[in-house]
């Protein structure tokens, strides 16, 4: 039996989103040393603070300075750190209870080993060098021996707040309006031996789908059963390599690392033979002439196991009827 294939993937995009008054303060603080939390409707002190009451709902804006020490709450060790994670070495991961907080606070914990971690020590924030207004300004946690100084901010001494977090107004000169933070997935796929047999089956530029003994469709690409009837699709069948266009879309938004010129379409292609539709570029024909129902073929890209996009073929439209089952 074959060997079924297997390829390493990436999946990597930027998200970008607005900041709302509460977490512009609290980013903008990180820039500045300064750890806010927001005080909830229970009285609670919610760090990292959030711009909805967690119990009612409403709407909460009363910030406060909490302390840059706090104590570990629970904690989990990270023997092989990843790619982008705070730090290259092994480390916990902690929850952090800052002092002044009712809420505990995600992050890494520098440590020795997990024989140095415990729920209930003591840890600081070590802020990193470079600070620009994210939740990486702090680097990590670090265990917090000092008895004469243990980070806490001044609390308010007033009769009817003592021993909570001093008021902060929130205001910071050139605050923190927007983030961008990458995200990014890295993988091993597995297709399974159906669709193993598909990619193969590319290499020679040949479309070769699988039929149900149940229901006698055709489907491509092959999942290795069928999704109607439930049963092993092990009949290989030869398709297209000619299709019809059944549906499509027109991008207007250029992809990042994407070569190719907007707007351009994308389409649902029925291939002859396959009662399921793929997914493929449409090319050699301007944006706006793309309709459905218009016939099209394969265009192989030179050292390419997939068709780079489809084209027309010259055909007349197909009839909808012939189509109308796979839109």
């Amino acid at each position: 039996m074959p060997e079924v294939l297997t390829a390493p993937l990436v999946v990597e995009f930027p998200f970008t989103r607005s900041l709302g008054p509460v977490q512009s303060a609290f980013l903008t603080g990180l820039r500045e040393r300064t750890v806010l939390g927001v005080t909830a409707s229970d009285g609670r002190v919610v760090v990292p603070p959030t711009e909805y009451d967690p119990v009612t709902a409403e709407e909460i804006r009363e910030l406060v300075e909490v302390g840059t020490s706090g104590t570990v709450t629970t904690w989990a060790w990270n023997p092989e750190p990843r790619r982008g994670q705070p730090l290259t070495t092994p480390f916990a991961w902690v929850l952090v209870r800052l002092d002044g907080a009712d809420t505990a606070l995600l992050h890494a914990l520098d440590a020795p080993g997990p024989d140095a971690v415990h729920t209930g020590m003591r840890v600081r924030v070590r802020w990193a060098p470079e600070r620009t207004g994210a939740i990486t300004d702090i680097a990590c946690f670090e265990p917090d021996d000092s008895a004469a100084d243990d980070g806490r901010p001044a609390l308010d001494d007033s009769a009817a707040g003592a021993g909570r977090p001093a008021p902060h107004s929130g205001e910071f000169a050139d605050p923190v309006t927007g983030i961008t933070t990458p995200a990014r997935l890295d993988y091993t796929y597995a297709p399974g031996r159906a669709q193993s047999r598909y990619l193969r089956a590319l290499v020679d530029h040949r479309i070769v789908g699988e039929r149900c003994p149940s229901c006698r469709k055709v489907y491509v690409p092959p999942r290795g059963a069928c999704p109607t009837c439930g049963v092993a699709t092990d009949t290989q069948v030869e398709v297209g390599p000619r299709g019809t266009v059944t549906t499509f879309c027109i991008v207007n938004i250029k992809a990042r690392n994407l070569d190719i010129e907007v707007p351009y379409v994308y389409a649902h292609i029925a291939l002859d033979g396959a009662d399921l539709a793929l997914h493929a570029r449409i090319g050699g024909i301007p944006y706006d002439r793309v309709r459905m129902g218009l016939r099209v073929e394969p265009v192989w890209a030179e050292d390419s196991r997939f068709p780079d996009h489809y084209r027309p073929t010259g055909e007349p439209d197909a009839d909808y009827d012939r189509y109308k089952e796979l839109i």
